[in-house]
């Protein structure tokens, strides 16, 4: 029975085998290509909204709105994100109606029961380019580009043992926005040698889905203006749009973290206060 049962697994195991490589030989693939493509870990970055008293700088989610809405949004939604809230980011009500104004969105039914379009208000939410997750996939070979409403808290490389045990005392939660900075400044480097990549794609260490991606550099250095006399670079303009799509993931980052603490610094007066009590209590009984 054991021999019939090893013979089986090895049987099952040359197809598996056979099948792997044919489906290799169609694809395109030679024999020398390696079949494990390297990724570069993302550099911690220092953000102003890391660790445990970390806040948002409003001057860098102004400009990090400005990357979005110039450069990104042209692919990309935010469909969570409504233009009301962008008053937390330092614009004055009259600037939140004006950028709402600037988009176009759908509407209805009006009276005769047919949609409409009209200019945006702040309790509206920031529409997608597209009209639809297919019209999205065909004008962008195939693939839809993801929402950005929550992208900096969906996307992350796992840093393994030891790094996420010292990531609990500080409190690391900023591997959306190291990614995120790496995937944009990774462009232009050479694959490794013997890699194949399939025409039509970019080469990007950073990317965690493969070994190439369809979205082309997105960036240029002097592509957006910045009116502070920020550098015009593609590092500061990702990490402009990479600390401003953190903020749209999680809006209310710094106010959990004072909770946190206030909730921690309770805690350990309280537990002082039962510990004294208790001596207290228990020091006239004897034991």
């Amino acid at each position: 029975m054991k021999k019939i049962l090893k013979g089986a697994a090895a049987l099952s195991f040359a197809l598996a085998c056979s099948l792997g490589a044919a489906s290799a030989q169609e694809e395109g693939h030679s024999a020398a290509e390696p079949t494990h493509f390297p990724i570069h870990k993302p550099e911690q970055m220092d953000w102003t909204f890391a660790g445990p008293f970390g806040k948002y700088d409003k001057g860098q989610l102004q400009r990090g709105f400005k990357v979005y809405k110039e450069v990104c949004s042209a692919c990309h939604s935010m469909n969570l994100v409504a233009f009301r809230t962008l008053s937390e980011l330092g614009y004055s009500e009259a600037q939140v109606k004006a950028i709402a104004a600037e988009y176009t969105v759908q509407d209805g039914p009006n009276d005769a029961g047919d949609m409409f379009e009209r200019p945006g208000i702040p309790s509206d939410y920031f529409p997608s380019p597209f009209p639809n997750e297919q019209a999205a996939a065909a004008a962008n070979g195939g693939a839809a580009p993801p929402d950005m409403s929550l992208l900096a808290k969906a996307r992350g490389v796992e840093r393994g043992f030891p790094q996420f045990v010292f990531d609990v005392f500080t409190q690391y939660a900023e591997g959306g926005p190291d990614y995120i900075h790496a995937l944009l400044t990774g462009y232009g480097q050479e694959p490794p040698a013997g890699m194949a990549i399939p025409e039509g794609t970019h080469y990007n260490p950073y990317f965690i889905a493969g070994k190439s991606l369809a979205m082309a550099p997105p960036i240029s250095d002097d592509q957006v203006t910045y009116d502070d006399g920020t550098p015009q670079t593609v590092d500061q303009y990702s990490r402009d749009v990479s600390a401003f799509l953190m903020w749209a993931a999680e809006p209310h980052l710094a106010e959990r973290k004072q909770t946190g603490f206030s909730v921690i610094a309770f805690l350990l007066i309280f537990g002082v206060l039962v510990y004294l009590t208790k001596k207290r209590v228990w020091r006239q009984v004897s034991h």
